[in-house]
């Protein structure tokens, strides 16, 4: 890796956010233009010339709608964080396609923090959310951060689970985007109690094309990937990949073989990821000693001397807030059918996890069982007959 530079000032900080929103000009081409040039404003002075050489012409972002995107975000209260900025996250400056340039609501420091990531199935059972719940609230008590995606399901247990502790919740749009909408209450807690980060620009709505650049900021940043439920084909895979081939660890829960949503977790095992059982296990699987170091190449600069070039200057100071409330965020009711799998749930786990009065659930799940379509196990828990016989093994 060449010795990647940082912005000089604030106004060489606009030049790199032009130049990264410049279309047809990812991470990995920033790079490489500013290793031959060296600035971004030698970089932006070159593009017209360059671009006649590509079969996709580089459209450079006006500088009027950079300055506009900076002013919005200054007044959403969130901050610009450059490939230098004492918050960038350590881990993400090795990967070669860094973004040059985030932005992010919430308490940024929690960046710098050693991370795990936990991802998994949206249409994830009783028991998935649980475990995500519990092993992120345990991870978090040791000092982890806590990095997902805000999708529904596992990420957003793993988020609500780290509410506490800390966590980062890197989104496939812009920061101000609210996606999905149904959680609109969890985003709100952790740009609150956490840190929201994305590369895209402020307004970006997310599309499917987004999300494999997410992931990879996702486990990039993090030192270890936890998959708890995922199918054979989905973005939790995805991630997983992603870390393997960028030398994080790969962990996953292992599930039920007659449940789809444990053959990813079952096949990652099979192909050499870590089976975990317990937290206890993550945290032996990373024994190693946390570094925060720089990867080769890079520069550092102080805080002092980031203050006085003015490069810091382009954020809001988080306001301090009291100790966030902690609470549990219901998944949609009309999800019930997704909570059940082919391990036995306790009702009252299902309540909980459903936001369904108790009496409701129990006549729905009575409708259920006389469909067939579940059926009643020892210790006031229900199970999913999947076709071909009963879900669970007994």
């Amino acid at each position: 890796m060449f010795d990647r530079p940082i912005p000089r000032d604030e106004n060489d900080q606009l030049n790199w956010l032009r130049l990264i929103r410049s279309a047809n000009l990812g991470p990995v081409s920033f790079w490489k233009l500013m290793e031959q040039f060296e600035t971004a404003e030698a970089v932006l002075d070159a593009l017209p010339s360059l671009s006649k050489c590509r079969k996709k012409e580089i459209a450079v972002a006006k500088p009027s709608s950079v300055a506009r995107e900076v002013d919005e975000l200054l007044s959403l209260g969130g901050t610009l964080i450059d490939y230098g900025h004492d918050d960038y996250p350590p881990l993400l400056r090795q990967l070669e396609d860094a973004p040059p340039v985030l932005m992010a609501l919430g308490r940024t420091q929690l960046l710098k923090k050693r991370s795990i990531a936990i991802v998994g199935a949206r249409n994830a059972s009783a028991n998935g959310l649980m475990h995500a719940r519990d092993f992120a609230s345990a991870l978090g008590q040791q000092g982890f951060l806590i990095t997902s995606g805000l999708a529904r399901g596992i990420d957003a247990a793993a988020h609500e689970g780290a509410l506490h502790s800390g966590t980062a919740a890197l989104v496939g749009g812009g920061i101000d985007v609210v996606y999905p909408r149904s959680n609109q209450l969890l985003y709100d807690k952790i740009r609150e109690a956490g840190v929201i980060a994305s590369e895209m620009p402020l307004g970006c709505q997310p599309q499917a094309r987004h999300f494999p650049r997410r992931n990879r900021l996702v486990s990039g940043m993090s030192r270890g990937v936890l998959v708890i439920e995922a199918s054979l084909r989905s973005g939790s895979m995805i991630t997983a990949r992603l870390a393997q081939e960028q030398g994080r660890e790969t962990m996953a829960i292992p599930g039920n073989p007659v449940d789809p949503r444990s053959k990813g977790c079952n096949q990652l095992i099979k192909s050499g990821a870590a089976l975990i059982e317990s937290p206890d296990d993550i945290l032996e699987q990373l024994h190693r000693p946390f570094e925060n170091q720089e990867p080769p190449g890079t520069k550092t600069v102080s805080s002092d001397k980031r203050n006085r070039s003015g490069t810091s200057g382009l954020n809001a100071e988080p306001k301090p807030t009291a100790e966030t409330e902690i609470v549990n965020i219901p998944v949609c009711p009309g999800s019930l059918s997704d909570l059940l799998g082919a391990e036995p749930v306790a009702v009252d786990d299902l309540a909980r996890q459903s936001g369904i009065p108790l009496a409701e659930l129990n006549s729905r799940l009575m409708e259920l069982e006389l469909e067939g379509t579940i059926e009643r196990v020892p210790g006031n828990r229900v199970i999913k007959i999947v076709s071909g016989g009963k879900g669970g093994l007994f």
